[in-house]
């Protein structure tokens, strides 16, 4: 019986004497991780670190390694979700200029045949008639329009003695003409107009020497 109860406190020696290093090596492994992370701030010298030997120290270095891991992983998905979010922010801007320059376009379209009756009314009037109140108000209103629609970006073609381009010329008539050169516009019956790089509609013109 004796013997027995020796044995028990021999035996709560040695557990208590384990616990106790147990303590002491895990208080040993936080003190030597807390200097190497003030002493190394970059992952290269972390790796080139020895690594630490006993159990807690194998623990402490698989926490770690779920940790980088769990930072790489979120890491990624930050990544792929701001690069997702920024496509989705260029695509919308896309599609609102291509939206706004067709409604643009759409308004020009029909304002260009009001510019036309101006610039024929206009046109048929003699130099007297020009200065007449009613005259002198239809050509104010006239310049107020054109003036407005090139603030938009809307500016006529030049065709009148240009070489013909189909980019911007439509040829409704050819001829001759000595005093011209090879493939020259002589006339304009419709002007054209751009809405800044893009043609709204081609003169219609008369193209000799062709």
């Amino acid at each position: 019986m004796v013997e027995q109860e020796k044995d028990l406190n021999q035996t709560e020696e040695m557990t208590e004497t384990i616990e106790e290093a147990a303590e002491e090596e895990m208080e040993e492994q936080t003190e030597e991780t807390c200097e190497e992370s003030e002493a190394c701030e970059e992952e290269e010298a972390c790796e080139g670190a020895e690594p630490k030997k006993g159990l807690f120290g194998k623990v402490k270095k698989e926490k770690k390694d779920k940790k980088d891991i769990q930072i790489e992983e979120l890491t990624d998905k930050y990544k792929r979700t701001f690069a997702e979010f920024d496509n989705f922010r260029k695509r919308t801007e896309k599609e609102m200029a291509q939206q706004k320059d067709f409604g643009a376009r759409l308004v020009i379209e029909k304002m260009l045949p009001i510019v036309d009756s101006f610039e024929r009314g206009l046109a048929t009037l003699s130099e007297e008639e020009r200065k007449a109140p009613f005259a002198d108000g239809m050509d104010k209103v006239y310049k107020q329009l054109t003036k407005a629609m090139e603030e938009l970006g809307v500016t006529p073609i030049e065709a009148v003695g240009k070489e013909f381009d189909p980019a911007y010329h439509n040829a409704v008539m050819q001829g001759e003409d000595e005093n011209l050169g090879e493939n020259i516009v002589s006339e304009e019956f419709v002007k054209g107009y751009m809405y800044h790089d893009s043609v709204v509609r081609h003169s219609m013109v008369k193209v000799v020497n062709c």
